[in-house]
């Protein structure tokens, strides 16, 4: 158990962040055990072929069998518009000292063979099978995970503003809970532990990779949770509403379908995915909703996300 001891100040330093090397370090842990991880099999399926190329020697080293990963590859973004290779530079310069006390760490004492050698050498070889992954299996994706990611931290500031920090944070997961003062989180790491943020702010990270609540193993990094994103098993599947015909009639069943579809925040790009249609012709779409004031727009970095309005409920219930 872990838990995070929140002071007055830190009530008011509870950030969201989202970072792409955290995406490729949980990742690993699916590529380990595919049955703990059901949403994302068809990732896997999917990207199948792609990492046949891989370095797969390093990046299987890079997890054990508690599904532990060193917390270099879980890092605190400083915002929700970190860049992976800012991510990845500040790990090929990561001290070597740090490396190997974290490969350690994970690993129980022991130095997996393909990493047993110059910390530096190594450095740089799981930098660049990090990279490897990335191309092979994220990039072509990118833009719809993040899409989903950005929508759930919408999603989750738009609680807090309606009902409260501690509704939001007590949402996260089903293994985590919030007091008021204290957030507990039940980790699969047996020690028990106390940390007083004290000032130091706590970051929140949506994933695509985890089930429930994560945390770093190094109680001197930064205060952080990792999440399951809302949203996840939709990733891989085209929308499938039958749409209340009423409804269709008025509106067209394109707009109906996405009417329907908005009940959460997305962007255009991620609709457009779901449905099998161009991103211009979903904008054409969405741009007439929003005129009638059916759906409501908020920019969240460079993304646009889309939500029913309560106009457009009132509509859908009617």
């Amino acid at each position: 158990m872990l838990r995070y001891v929140l002071h007055d100040a830190d009530l008011g330093d509870v950030r969201f962040g989202i970072s792409p090397l955290c995406e490729l370090g949980l990742s690993l842990r699916t590529l380990r055990e595919p049955s703990r991880y059901p949403l994302q099999l068809p990732w896997l399926r999917r990207t199948e072929a792609a990492r046949a190329g891989l370095d797969l020697e390093v990046l299987t080293a890079l997890v054990d069998e508690r599904l532990w990963t060193p917390d270099f590859l879980n890092p605190r973004p400083l915002s929700p518009l970190t860049r992976l290779d800012d991510e990845l530079a500040a790990l090929r310069r990561m001290p070597s000292e740090r490396f190997v006390s974290q490969i350690l760490g994970v690993h129980q004492g022991e130095m997996p063979a393909v990493l047993d050698g110059p910390p530096r050498v190594a450095i740089a070889r799981v930098v660049d099978a990090l990279e490897g992954l990335w191309a092979a299996c994220f990039a072509p994706y990118w833009v719809r995970m993040r899409a989903i990611l950005e929508a759930d931290i919408v999603y989750r500031g738009r609680q807090v503003a309606q009902s409260g920090l501690a509704v939001m944070l007590n949402g996260l997961a089903p293994t985590a809970e919030f007091d008021g003062r204290v957030l507990s989180l039940r980790l699969r790491d047996p020690r028990e532990r106390i940390e007083h943020i004290g000032g130091a702010g706590l970051t929140l990270v949506p994933t695509m990779f985890t089930t429930r609540a994560s945390a770093p193993v190094d109680p001197a990094e930064p205060p952080s949770m990792f999440y399951p994103a809302r949203g996840q098993g939709a990733m891989w599947e085209a929308e499938r509403v039958q749409n209340p015909a009423a409804l269709a009639a008025i509106v067209g069943e394109t707009r109906a379908r996405l009417l329907i579809a908005l009940a959460e925040p997305a962007s255009s790009t991620e609709l457009g995915v779901r449905f099998g249609v161009s991103t211009s012709a979903v904008n054409q779409h969405l741009r007439v909703l929003r005129d009638a004031g059916l759906l409501t727009a908020t920019r969240y970095g460079h993304s646009m996300l889309y939500l029913r309005s309560e106009l457009g409920s009132a509509l859908l219930a009617g």
